[in-house]
């Protein structure tokens, strides 16, 4: 439990990164306890750790993803039926971390291969939520039950999703364009060096994709932890007021940004003593309800299975929110 601790203190934590910024703070000469002095610990403490932690992170997981392309994505689903076809589709999400916008392409690529939209719904869904790289930040930032909470709810969230969907009979609300699309494969050999520098050059292209939502979110999250009131955020998002999650997920909606992009905010609510299960259901209203998301899907599909789509999801999240604040006190 000692060389667990260590390891999660220094290495996911990253509490020597902590002190360093501490003493850079009071070398400045700036109080860490004042405002200002927080809001700038917060700020770079933050910054620079998911930054290092994505790094590495999104480097690692490239590598397991460099087996798992697209094409050959969709053949492994291909032919399943039933939820534990759902299951496997959601579970095959969390190991591609699209954004709720570039996921709409594999939307369309797993629709023209004629999967069955309880299968290409429950990964639609899982991919932007869930993915291996939040387990750690998540971990990182609260603890290792909030992670596996949040990572079980997501997935929970996709699997029963994706069901009720097909469960509709739903596939002619899909664009025409988008059944007759044509699907391509692509050779998925590749030596260790081809995977290695494509490891490298996802780090990039993530790292560009997120870092100003990154910056966004921690900007936000410094600002609530230190200059706004606990008794301001208590009043609209305590975990005593009834619409504190239906709250949280109206104001995710428009909102558009990685998982990486709202822990920041998400850790500072958190300190302010916003519930648990409002906080996943902001989490999980910015990257699985995005607006951006919404108004591209709307291109692919008619507003009936939209409609569904958004109320099934919203159904699921308001869920969850309200379980997780009534079970606040088991994970923190």
């Amino acid at each position: 439990m000692s060389i667990f601790g260590w390891i999660n203190d220094q290495l996911l934590r990253m509490q020597w990164l902590a002190d360093a910024v501490t003493e850079g703070v009071l070398a400045v000469g700036l109080d860490p306890a004042s405002r200002i002095g927080g809001s700038v610990h917060f700020f770079v403490y933050d910054v620079i750790k998911i930054f290092i932690l994505l790094s590495v992170l999104i480097f690692l997981i490239s590598v397991v993803q460099s087996y798992f392309p697209p094409e050959r994505t969709r053949r492994i689903l291909g032919g399943r039926s039933g939820i534990w076809a759902n299951t496997l589709a959601a579970l095959l999400g969390t190991i591609t971390p699209f954004c709720s916008c570039s996921s709409i392409p594999l939307f369309i690529g797993f629709t023209a291969a004629r999967l069955p939209l309880a299968i290409t719904f429950s990964f639609l869904i899982s991919s932007p939520l869930v993915d291996l790289a939040s387990v750690i930040l998540l971990a990182s930032i609260f603890n290792w039950s909030i992670a596996l909470a949040y990572v079980f709810v997501g997935l929970v969230v996709a699997v029963v999703g994706g069901t009720l969907i097909g469960r509709a009979g739903m596939e002619d609300q899909v664009a025409d364009f988008v059944r007759n699309a044509p699907v391509h494969d692509t050779d998925e050999t590749m030596m260790w060096r081809e995977r290695l520098r494509y490891a490298r050059d996802q780090v990039l292209e993530i790292m560009h994709r997120v870092w100003l939502y990154v910056l966004i979110g921690v900007g936000i999250g410094a600002a609530i932890h230190n200059w706004v009131p606990e008794a301001v955020i208590g009043s609209l998002l305590g975990q005593d007021k009834w619409w504190s999650v239906p709250v949280a997920t109206v104001i995710g909606v428009p909102m558009y940004a990685d998982i990486f992009g709202t822990l920041p905010i998400a850790e500072a609510l958190i300190g302010k003593g916003v519930g648990l299960g409002t906080v996943l259901a902001f989490m999980m209203a910015v990257t699985a309800l995005s607006l951006p998301s919404i108004i591209m899907l709307k291109r692919v599909v008619k507003l009936p299975l939209l409609a569904l789509f958004l109320t099934v999801v919203t159904g699921g999240i308001l869920g969850i929110g309200f379980l997780f604040n009534a079970l606040t006190h088991w994970f923190i």
